[in-house]
């Protein structure tokens, strides 16, 4: 059955043999204009009329994230460790550090 045009109110039959639809295979193989054409890529740019480009929002990436883990602790532990106010995280973590330098743990 042909496909038949979206923005029509009639059913006309979409028949573009120069334009076929993309398949998975096309969209794994496509490659950012930037690298299949360079020198264009770099003339558009310089002729400012390339768009302007996004600035990201919110915190800027660190050189060593944190890894979050995850460890069962005893109810009361973790009452009185979030009792302890806002910034408990990081004073947990310096409580961690020191007894690691200790040796400790």
């Amino acid at each position: 059955m042909p496909k038949t045009s979206p923005n029509s109110d009639d059913d006309v039959p979409i028949d573009d043999d120069e334009n076929p639809e993309l398949t998975e295979a096309d969209f794994a193989n496509a490659r950012p204009f930037k690298d299949v054409f360079p020198k264009q890529y770099a003339e558009w740019v310089a002729s400012g009329r390339a768009p302007i480009p996004v600035r990201r929002v919110g915190r800027p990436p660190v050189e060593t994230p944190k890894v979050q883990i995850g460890f069962r602790l005893s109810p009361d532990v973790v009452e009185r460790i979030r009792a302890s106010g806002p910034g408990y995280n990081a004073r947990v973590e310096t409580v961690l550090r020191e007894a690691i330098d200790a040796g400790r743990i």
